[in-house]
């Protein structure tokens, strides 16, 4: 089985897809982690490099029979449907999630207070800022395939995570 959990940074979604990959024992692939360390490792900016090499990760694994949780923007429907077409020569069931916030004030907040990732990840790579966020908004395109919608702006982490499970399928 392929998780893939989408949303804009801050909305709760690698803390829901940590959650799931633990209670699964799930590969856990974060799309975040393999561009830092691309991007720490080439000194250039990465575009397409991170998900090219997060779709052969995925694909490794789920061929091994191992489910995998994917933790990614995913802002766009190419990278919707390359992720569809991973599972598809896996012969894995996909599970789309997309992790939003609809309280702009929180969404803002936990933005602003993200330090866990500028502790993990030295050199140039750091999480973006308030105003990434929003231009990554106003790019980030309308789904248009199925997919398991999970609004974050209430409740604890444990709340969210239970929620989640109730909606997807063999969780």
């Amino acid at each position: 089985m392929l998780y893939v959990f989408s949303g804009l940074p801050g909305t709760g979604k690698s803390t829901l897809a940590r959650q799931l990959a633990r209670q699964l024992k799930a590969v856990y692939l974060r799309v975040d982690s393999v561009e830092a360390a691309l991007l720490n490792a080439m000194n250039q900016s990465v575009t397409v490099e991170g998900y090219a090499a997060a779709y052969a990760v995925a694909a490794d694994n789920l061929k091994l029979g191992f489910p995998v949780v994917v933790d990614c923007v995913n802002p766009i429907a190419v990278t919707r449907e390359a992720w569809a077409d991973t599972a598809a020569a896996c012969a894995a069931p996909l599970v789309n999630i997309e992790v939003i916030c609809s309280d702009l004030t929180e969404h803002q907040r936990r933005v602003e207070l993200r330090h866990e990732d500028k502790l993990n990840h030295e050199g140039q790579w750091q999480p973006p800022t308030w105003a990434q966020v929003q231009d990554t908004a106003d790019f980030y395109q309308k789904w248009q395939i199925p997919r398991t919608v999970l609004d974050t702006a209430q409740g604890s982490p444990q709340e969210n995570f239970r929620a989640l499970l109730s909606r997807l399928p063999d969780a």
